[in-house]
């Protein structure tokens, strides 16, 4: 359907949004008598799954939410992305111990190290954790600590398959003898510092798929922030029901069910809300498609020329941690 609603409304422009709203409007007002009563049809089917998810700070965040992605998948998300993190163990005089690791993840998210020195970094007792932050658009930083067993594979498929990771990670040769593994018994999975967490056990990580957008989600909101402040201050005003004035609007992240966005009021408050996609994505394309269909039919909504007749978010979130 979106893709109908495309090549009724739009002319194909090199950028994510149309280039000016001016334009779109000369280009299509030629046809609009045509192709009016099917455009409303098909803007009203589109409104209707319109239907945006916040949650209060005082309440926790719904893992079973239909327009986000489950802790598990965003637990496999930055699994994915990253490839530091702090590996916390007990030292031989039984102290905690966290220190920087590399690490790369097999197709089930299993964590994969290289030690040096096993004999120096690892203890008797093998339980280990793992945590991992994703930082978002300089605002957000969604982490996973993941808690398990350090193991050392014995079987010799194994370790080659495990170094073929390594390599395909990194770029380099390592020594198949001083690849291990984390086995994974629970993860915490926390949407940012300061914030309650949610348990995933082994079983929902493993199975949990890591978001498709993911190779180039930072790049997209990058860009969409950059060229297109206009369109996404528009978002805000349309898509939400808010009782203050927006000062500045940014889109945080973006994955194949939405993306978040982070608000600032004119009393200095900061929010943040969950718009969903019209329906699920699975590319940059589909991506960019659905960015500018929301874009443009929120400009004719603020225009007057196609009426509201979709449900807006009425909850936020409030931020109350701050960073510089």
């Amino acid at each position: 359907m979106i893709s109908q609603m495309q090549s009724l409304l739009t002319t194909p422009s090199p950028s994510i949004f149309p280039t000016t709203i001016s334009q779109f409007h000369k280009q299509s007002a030629a046809s609009s008598c045509r192709v009016e009563s099917r455009k409303t049809q098909l803007r009203k089917s589109l409104f209707e799954t319109l239907k945006c998810s916040a949650t209060l700070v005082s309440e926790p965040i719904r893992a079973e939410s239909a327009h986000k992605p489950t802790p598990a998948e965003v637990s496999r998300t930055i699994m994915e992305l990253s490839t530091v993190g702090t590996l916390s163990t007990l030292t031989h005089e039984g102290w905690p111990l966290g220190f920087g690791v590399q690490f790369a993840v097999d197709p089930h998210g299993t964590p994969v190290l290289c030690f040096d020195n096993p004999s120096n970094q690892i203890s008797p007792d093998a339980r280990s954790s793992l945590h991992v932050q994703l930082k978002q658009c300089g605002l957000r930083s969604p982490q996973c600590t993941i808690q398990g067993i350090i193991e050392k594979p014995e079987d010799r498929m194994t370790l080659k398959r495990l170094h073929s990771v390594w390599k395909k990670r990194f770029g380099e040769e390592v020594d198949e003898n001083l690849i291990y593994v984390i086995a994974v018994e629970q993860v915490l999975q926390m949407e940012d510092f300061n914030e309650d967490g949610t348990w995933v056990t082994s079983v929902g990580y493993r199975a949990a798929t890591p978001d498709p957008l993911r190779d180039f989600a930072e790049k997209l909101v990058d860009e969409i922030n950059a060229n297109n402040m206009e369109d996404v201050l528009r978002f805000s005003h349309i898509y939400a029901d808010l009782n203050f004035q927006v000062l500045e609007a940014k889109i945080v992240w973006v994955d194949h069910l939405g993306f978040d966005m982070r608000l600032w009021s004119v009393d200095n408050g900061v929010y943040e809300i969950r718009i969903p996609f019209p329906r699920e994505v699975a590319d940059e394309k589909g991506a960019k498609s659905s960015f500018n269909c929301m874009s443009q039919l929120a400009w004719e909504v603020e225009k007057n020329f196609q009426a509201l007749n979709f449900e807006k978010v009425k909850q936020l979130k409030q931020i109350t941690h701050r960073r510089k």
